[in-house]
């Protein structure tokens, strides 16, 4: 397999995978694109290669700089805005997880605790819900604490080390 079909591959699965985790599709494709160049690349060279329009890239790479992953580079004597991704895999991980965190376990947390707040909570039913809502946010508690764990892995010494080991 020749360089530019390995790329196009990795390009088109990447987005594929993305939209089993509810990632954006294209979002994906943007993203594994500036990953796998060399170089900063435009948003006319983004769209360009993916064939998207000029709507689709500004808004996924503005989602993609939102999430932390992907930076604005200006390159001397050029009005375009080019962008860059950050290749360090670790700190993708991170911050695609303090991402997810923040969008799906911490608003998932406030809702179950909000759903424990019932007036007639004296009756047998209420009680199976309030521990079933108490059940469903230890079980959310702990993914938000191994997500923590991950985030700020680099600030604990055991769980550094460990990561270190699988880098």
């Amino acid at each position: 397999m020749k360089l530019d079909e390995a790329k196009e591959k990795y390009i088109q699965t990447w987005g594929t995978f993305a939209t089993n985790w509810g990632i954006n599709r294209t979002m994906a494709q943007v993203h594994a694109l500036l990953l796998a160049s060399g170089k900063a690349l435009s948003t006319d060279e983004v769209m360009e290669q993916l064939k998207i329009s000029r709507g689709n890239a500004n808004t996924n790479l503005r989602a993609l700089m939102d999430w932390g992953i992907v930076k604005k580079e200006l390159v001397k004597g050029e009005r375009k805005e080019y962008f860059l991704a950050d290749k360090d895999v670790w700190f993708l991980f991170k911050q695609i997880t303090k991402e997810r965190r923040k969008r799906e376990i911490e608003p998932i947390i406030t809702f179950l605790s909000e759903l424990k707040e019932i007036e007639d909570n004296d009756t047998e039913e209420a009680k199976d819900f309030i521990k079933l809502m108490d059940d469903f946010g230890n079980v959310t508690n702990k993914i938000n604490n191994i997500m923590d764990l991950a985030i700020k892995s680099d600030e604990h010494w055991l769980v550094g080390k460990i990561t270190n080991l699988l880098k």
